[in-house]
């Protein structure tokens, strides 16, 4: 298998790190029980991704930056997911992480764990001079409803019909860009929905049980697609 041809795609909260941070925030300066519901609406469909930051935010008066950094400083990441990048550099494998959370966090913890080279797309987060945050959506499609971040289309701008998609998530917001993938780690309730939709997928705990994978997958001649995929992928280029 060209590793050349295998993109990798990964998801942020709860993959890369082991908690939802956008979760923790806006529960920890907003209304929890508020919070809990209104999260409750956005995993039953009742509401957008954006819809979901959107209230979430509404509920929050007032933000103390310092402890914002603390809160986002105390978050861990998967203790293999180093090994993991490093794997992928070994092998030439391309990374793009695709998050339906905030820069602002993510830059903070990447720049803290020495990760920020990687790229990745994701939702903007400012913090106001009257302590409020202010967010925004520079690659919102109405079309993709479970992320205000349209992972879905990432992963065809950033992918051809030659290449072999991998895309690697835990929740909500990669239920939907998931079946534009060819190869799917799933853990939580990623792979609840996966199994109720019958996409085959890989289960994993930690990213060692994925490296482990992939040496076996990189092994193959030649990696055969998902054609289910594949037809939502035309589906998409058709559009365009």
């Amino acid at each position: 298998m060209d590793s050349k041809q295998l993109k990798i795609f990964i998801d942020f909260d709860g993959t890369i790190t082991k908690v939802d941070v956008g979760n923790v925030i806006f529960k920890y300066f907003g209304d929890e029980e508020k919070g809990n519901e209104i999260i409750s609406k956005l995993r039953s469909g009742a509401i957008t991704a954006r819809q979901c930051w959107e209230m979430l935010n509404d509920s929050v008066t007032s933000v103390d930056k310092n402890k914002l950094h603390q809160l986002i400083d105390e978050i861990e990441i998967d203790d293999a997911f180093y090994s993991f990048i490093n794997f992928c550099k070994e092998n030439e494998l391309d990374v793009i992480v695709l998050s339906d959370g905030f820069d602002y966090y993510i830059d903070r913890i990447f720049k803290r764990e020495n990760l920020s080279h990687l790229t990745y797309y994701s939702n903007n987060l400012a913090l106001t001079e009257n302590n409020k945050m202010e967010l925004s959506f520079p690659f919102y499609d109405s079309s993709c409803p479970t992320s205000a971040n349209c992972k879905r289309n990432h992963i065809i701008n950033n992918s051809s019909d030659d290449d072999f998609t991998v895309y690697i998530g835990d929740g909500n917001s990669d239920k939907y860009p998931v079946q534009f993938c060819d190869y799917i780690f799933a853990k939580k309730s990623l792979l609840k929905f996966c199994e109720v939709e019958r996409i085959p997928f890989f289960p994993y705990t930690t990213f060692n049980d994925i490296i482990k994978r992939f040496e076996e997958l990189l092994s193959k001649k030649r990696l055969k697609k998902r054609h289910q995929a594949e037809l939502k992928r035309k589906e998409i280029y058709t559009l365009e």
